[in-house]
């Protein structure tokens, strides 16, 4: 397998002097899902926005095949599709349609490519049927999809989702669930989402404080209690352990 992700001591620090990344390294191969784990402030997100260079810190990073620097940023951020936890910032045309096809536009896809890419990219998603609708007009989970498909036409080889399960409801959930244990895509998720991550991914690296404490199989990783707690992570959930109790 060839290697599409690699960060080699990447450490970054916000404005205010939080640091929130510390030497972090690691590698992704084409077609891993790789739940990127943590806590509230553990570094997830900030490190998600440095697979396309929406943040730069020190360190270097290779997406592709393509080392990170200025010049290589728009063959990068066509290789790495970046979904945001909020779907209201991505979405912001007067169409579905309009929204799907912005990002393709930039990249100066041609147009007849172009309108395969938006159709292929509202099928996959099942949402052909609004394509002329706001999306503001939708809901939640229906947004979600949107923003997928945003990132779907553009031809990504990667897919970086941060906390892509928040606000869904359980069917909106199952069905992102299967949607990424279907795609051919190279999958990074961000979450704290612990139920999440492992019924998608495969492997966990587990962030603490900027640092990664863990890179492994997910099953391992969360089943080792003590990891969890140093972690300030709870496995299993606390539900599942009321109807254990309770049962």
């Amino acid at each position: 397998m060839s290697t599409m992700i690699q960060m080699k001591d990447v450490s970054f620090a916000y404005p205010d002097g939080h640091r929130a990344l510390s030497g972090v390294s690691f590698a992704v191969s084409d077609g891993e899902r790789v739940a990127i784990i943590g806590s509230n402030g553990a570094g997830k997100s900030t490190l998600l926005m440095h697979l396309n260079g929406i943040l730069r810190g020190e360190g270097s990073i290779c997406v592709g095949g393509n080392w990170l620097c200025k010049s290589n940023l728009p063959e990068i951020r066509r290789t790495v599709g970046m979904i945001f936890q909020d779907p209201n910032d991505q979405l912001f045309c007067p169409t579905v349609k309009d929204d799907v096809m912005f990002g393709p536009l930039q990249f100066g896809i041609p147009k007849e490519r172009m309108e395969i890419l938006v159709r292929n990219a509202l099928r996959e998603v099942e949402l052909e049927e609004v394509m002329d609708r706001p999306a503001h007009h939708l809901s939640t989970g229906e947004r979600r999809r949107v923003t997928i498909a945003c990132v779907l036409a553009c031809d990504p080889q990667i897919l970086a989702m941060d906390e892509p399960a928040a606000m869904l409801d359980p069917k909106r959930r199952r069905w992102l669930i299967d949607f990424i244990n279907r795609t051919q895509h190279t999958v990074v998720v961000a979450t704290h989402d612990l139920d999440f991550a492992q019924a998608t991914c495969q492997r966990a690296i587990l962030l603490n404080g900027g640092r990664i404490a863990a890179d492994g199989p997910i099953g391992a990783i969360l089943a080792d209690s003590r990891l969890m707690a140093d972690s300030e992570l709870e496995w299993p959930p606390p539900r599942l352990l009321e109807m254990t109790k309770t049962g």
